[in-house]
């Protein structure tokens, strides 16, 4: 393994990601297959195809059939593949709609309280919680919000049913038996647990910063880079294979996914970038630096962990939904976030190379 073998996999794999995204584009526009976002500041987005995550899919199995024999690639196809077929099918479920929900309109000309949310006048809102829905209702008849339109609220698995899933898809990695060994530590029977919440981590971080044009997969591109980096630092250079994988997938797919996006990944592509990040961090044993890597989605799901626990509140979840909603404009959100991750990351090798020398 050489710097040349790195060079050909990540050409291969970003022409083939670039190629098998815009043949899955023009088919899902063809079919009809389209997103239509609940996030009142995303309306507009709506009929833009999703589900682009599929044609990760072709090119992993691509990729494996050529690079079998290496099993750190073999490994990491597999729990993509097995991950990606799950967001498959939560993408499915989202074509039935669940219930319909009001956007409402604060006519008052003061601030209302919507449920958790301070409505401004003027200011739109979309009645999402039980809570939320009385309050709105009773708002209605008092004269005070107007209904804009009623929003289509498509059906998910319920966490219950997403966490198994994602058990399942760890149980897989488990299975393997590739992973015995953690930042040093023989793991024994521990290597059970740590690499199911790993996998259901990684797939839920990613999975929840996917909701601007090319914020999950940006940040993935930025994290695998760093820690194909990291791994060249410490003289591992055929631990560089799984992240160069994914760190073209990830770049051939903001082709289409930067602002304006013209299609997205929906869960088949966010739960497949997960679990192979996850996945790649754990059979390299980098896992310190692959947690410092992923650092901003991580923090973004305790954000959101913390709202739901009502320890804090958001207006909107998660917290870039909060940004875009307090004005802030998306592509602004994304480069923060891109730039916030890039600093994590290049301190965090900085660190790593002084030691190492």
């Amino acid at each position: 393994m050489n710097h040349v073998d790195i060079i050909i996999l990540f050409l291969i794999t970003f022409i083939s990601s670039t190629a098998f995204i815009y043949y899955i584009r023009k088919i899902l526009i063809g079919a009809g297959i389209s997103d239509s976002p609940i996030v009142t500041e995303h309306r507009h987005k709506t009929g833009t195809p999703t589900m682009g995550g599929i044609g990760f899919l072709f090119s992993i199995l691509f990729i494996s059939s050529i690079y079998f024999q290496n099993l750190y690639i073999l490994i990491t196809s597999l729990i993509m593949l097995t991950a990606g077929i799950a967001g498959f099918l939560d993408d499915l479920m989202g074509f039935k709609v669940k219930e319909i929900q009001k956007l409402v309109k604060n006519i008052s000309g003061k601030d209302l309280i919507i449920g958790q949310l301070t409505l401004s006048p003027n200011e739109e809102a979309r009645a999402a919680t039980e809570k939320a829905k009385a309050d709105v209702d009773q708002l209605i008849s008092d004269g005070k919000l107007e209904i804009v339109t009623e929003v289509p609220i498509k059906n998910e698995m319920g966490e219950f049913e997403k966490i198994i899933g994602q058990l399942v898809i760890g149980i897989f990695l488990v299975v393997t038996g590739t992973i015995t060994t953690l930042g040093g530590f023989s793991l024994g029977l521990l290597a059970i647990p740590i690499i199911i919440i790993a996998i259901i981590g990684a797939i839920n971080a990613v999975n929840l910063i996917d909701g601007m044009d090319g914020l999950s997969s940006g940040i993935v591109a930025i994290a695998s880079i760093a820690c194909g980096v990291f791994a060249f630092i410490n003289g591992n250079i055929e631990a560089i294979m799984p992240f160069a994988l994914l760190s073209a997938i990830s770049l051939a797919f903001l082709i289409f996914n930067r602002f304006p996006a013209s299609i997205f990944m929906g869960d088949t592509g966010s739960f497949a970038l997960g679990a192979g990040f996850a996945t790649a961090v754990l059979i390299t044993d980098i896992p310190y630096f692959g947690v410092l890597a992923l650092s901003v989605p991580i923090v973004s799901v305790i954000i959101s962990l913390a709202h739901r626990a009502k320890i804090i509140r958001l207006p909107v979840e998660p917290l870039h939904h909060t940004l875009h909603h307090k004005g802030i404009h998306e592509k602004k959100i994304v480069l923060s976030y891109w730039l916030l991750t890039g600093i994590v990351c290049v301190v965090g090798l900085l660190i790593d190379y002084s030691l190492f020398l």
